[in-house]
């Protein structure tokens, strides 16, 4: 089946956002299309814990996908995860996999801007 989409909130410099939350899809997992793992934060509130993973990308483009997932242990809580290497998470077509387990509760994506 196809992953559900995690579409990004953009952080605002000095400033705020409100944003949309996607509830978490523990069937087909999730995918955050043309990634930017560097400026990625994922904000998980949790009202059952599990496991979340960001799965390795694919060797080219993650040169470190030896490294392997990243497993997180999300309570019942309010957890921000990232941001993340490119270099070990990015899939060859520009996404990012996101994988939950028994998670119950939403998942934003947060794309933090760079100032210059």
């Amino acid at each position: 089946m196809a992953r559900t989409a995690i579409p990004y909130t953009s952080a605002v410099p000095n400033g705020s956002v409100v944003a949309t939350p996607t509830t978490i899809d523990a069937t087909n997992d999730h995918v955050i299309a043309k990634a930017e793992p560097e400026k990625t934060v994922l904000r998980v509130v949790a009202s059952t814990g599990g496991n979340l993973t960001i799965k390795t990308g694919s060797y080219p483009p993650a040169l470190a996908a030896g490294l392997g997932d990243l497993s997180i242990t999300v309570g019942v809580e309010t957890r921000d995860i990232g941001p993340f290497e490119s270099g070990r998470f990015l899939q060859n077509d520009g996404s990012m996999l996101i994988d939950a387990t028994t998670i119950v509760g939403t998942i934003v994506a947060l794309k933090v801007p760079r100032n210059t």
